[in-house]
């Protein structure tokens, strides 16, 4: 299993994901995957298969995250579940394809550098604080279904709750950024069931696992994690409804570019 230093380290990765999952929406998976990878590579896995598995298991803690979350975000009447139904089918379809299909055709390297390009680019256009057209409003259901779909499929490529994507558009919607952030937090979980599904399956004959692996999930980690970040999600969800807008964009923005930083530094080192 794991040493007691691991598992103290992965308790505070857990109690700082939770909190960032309800502050920011994001699920907390962006940052695990760094720490992850450089924890599984520590216990000989290969880099290639330790990028996946971290991906992977970042996502699994999603699925305790969004809920711990989510029901501090409903509590203050800020989740548009309007937009979760309506999102959610596409969300599904999308992770599916993601995690079961392309994810386990691409390298860990190249995983790591669209990571990089994408989420970096989402953020510097939430720094230019652009504001929408005040007529702009959410699409109709077709357009949700595939606003969704691509939500989904981006997410499971990188191991992310979505909300780098999914608040991003719904602020460009004119949704106003509390309630981008609590439905996004509600949207966490879909991601999160539909692409461990695929993980699951897709590693289920991948050779050079380490022990307690069910299929791309490091089971160990995931059941510390998932533990600890239970517990500031809430936490978080509370910090986000006495922050100020535009503070909480710009906080949203920074961490995603030291995050999309890291990691295309990540995957072109490995090329």
């Amino acid at each position: 299993m794991l040493d007691l230093l691991l598992i103290i380290e992965l308790a505070l990765l857990g109690l700082c994901a939770g909190f960032f999952a309800g502050l920011l929406g994001i699920g907390g998976g962006m940052m695990l995957v760094p720490f992850l990878t450089y924890f599984l590579t520590q216990r000989g896995v290969s880099p290639d298969l330790a990028v996946k598995m971290a991906i992977a298991t970042a996502m699994g803690t999603i699925l305790f995250t969004s809920i711990s979350s989510v029901r501090a975000h409903h509590r203050r009447g800020a989740v548009r579940w309007d937009l979760v139904q309506r999102l959610a089918p596409g969300i599904a379809l999308g992770g599916i394809a993601a995690s079961l299909g392309v994810f386990a055709l691409l390298k860990g390297s190249y995983l790591a550098l669209f990571f990089g390009v994408f989420v970096g680019f989402s953020a510097l256009q939430m720094f230019r604080d652009r504001k929408p057209a005040p007529t702009r409003q959410m699409p109709g259901t077709a357009g949700q279904l595939a606003a969704g779909s691509g939500i989904g499929f981006l997410a499971g490529l990188v191991g992310a709750g979505g909300g780098f994507i999914s608040v991003p558009f719904m602020t460009w919607c004119n949704v106003p950024i509390h309630n981008a952030v609590a439905t996004s937090a509600a949207l966490g979980f879909p991601i999160a069931v539909f692409n461990v599904a695929g993980y699951v399956l897709g590693g289920s004959s991948v050779l050079g696992l380490p022990a307690y692996s069910l299929g791309y999930l490091w089971l160990p980690a995931l059941a510390v994690i998932a533990t600890c970040s239970v517990l500031t999600a809430p936490l978080g969800a509370r910090a986000a409804h006495s922050l100020p807008v535009r503070q909480l964009r710009r906080v949203f923005a920074s961490l995603l570019l030291v995050l999309a930083a890291y990691m295309f530094w990540k995957g072109y080192s490995a090329l």
